[in-house]
């Protein structure tokens, strides 16, 4: 019998770190503790970066990015520029489980929950509506989208239940203030996360359109084939984005890695998440214990 890991992004990680982990702990499978996990952050309002209460678009909409992915049988589902609807994690496995593709957009990811039973609710909270107002009266109508450090932070998770399975999963409000239809790495296969069964499971959280093009989850998988640890895999993937993307590095990228084995990594960019303010945390749970670090960051 494997002892089970869960591992997740951020101070917020603990919150899924905490769900997932007792679900691996009472039997349930990696993919189920990575929803109820990540449904856990996307239902808490203090979150303003993931799920209801999340910081909507430069219109004022918050759209909501998702993807899941089970090592098992090596399948995935998505949804980007999700309206309307809470748990986008939970309507990725929706499109995983129920559909013959990985990922759906819009307004019709919105017609695919709804058709799948997923209740209509208005994602934005009193907090989140003042916040845009306050970023709304400072960006005085500007056309093009001015991002401040109101947060990109994606809740990313890896599960390695009892069985020796993988999964991963992340979701998103995305980049505050983004422009409409902006979609970020979260709900993209290969840059917000990726599952080789027989290897491990990455997860990364930052400036999704830098990690995007690097197709940094993948990068540390194919790390970890080649015999890295985890944490020697993250770090190499952050090394590759910042040799690729030198100028960038300030807008900031970090990666989670949990091998079949159980073996933990995490690295972040040394730019992007800065003492004191925004420290690159991230939570693990282990033996009916979560843990919250502090990663690894790259210079170069």
């Amino acid at each position: 019998m494997v002892h089970p890991v869960f591992v997740a992004t951020w101070r917020f990680g603990v919150e899924a770190c905490e769900i997932g982990g007792k679900a691996l702990e009472a039997g349930a499978c990696a993919v189920d503790a990575v929803e109820q996990g990540a449904n856990a952050v996307e239902e808490n309002p203090a979150v303003l970066s993931v799920g209801y209460g999340g910081l909507p678009n430069a219109e004022g909409v918050v759209e909501l990015d998702a993807a899941i992915m089970d090592g098992r049988t090596h399948s995935a589902g998505s949804v980007a520029g999700l309206t309307g609807i809470r748990r986008p994690i939970s309507v990725a496995r929706a499109v995983m489980e129920r559909t013959p593709h990985v990922m759906l957009v819009g307004l019709q990811a919105r017609r695919f929950a709804l058709q799948h039973g997923f209740a209509e609710s208005d994602l934005l909270t009193e907090a989140s509506r003042n916040r845009y107002r306050e970023w709304l009266a400072r960006a005085k109508g500007a056309t093009v989208a001015h991002f401040d450090e109101a947060g990109h932070d994606t809740v990313g998770v890896c599960a390695l239940d009892c069985h020796g399975d993988l999964a991963a999963g992340c979701t998103t409000s995305g980049l505050a203030w983004k422009l409409p239809g902006r979609v970020g790495d979260s709900p993209i296969i290969g840059s917000g996360l990726y599952v080789d069964n027989r290897i491990g499971a990455a997860a990364a959280t930052g400036n999704g359109d830098e990690i995007m093009k690097v197709c940094l989850s993948y990068r540390v998988i194919s790390s970890m084939e080649r015999g890295a640890h985890p944490q020697e895999a993250c770090e190499e993937a952050i090394r590759y984005l910042i040799r690729m993307r030198p100028d960038k590095q300030q807008q900031g990228a970090a990666c989670i890695a949990l091998s079949k084995t159980g073996e933990v990594g995490a690295a972040a960019t040394q730019s992007g998440f800065r003492k004191p303010d925004r420290l690159w945390q991230y939570a693990v749970f282990r033996g009916g214990v979560v843990e919250l670090l502090e990663g690894v960051y790259v210079a170069s």
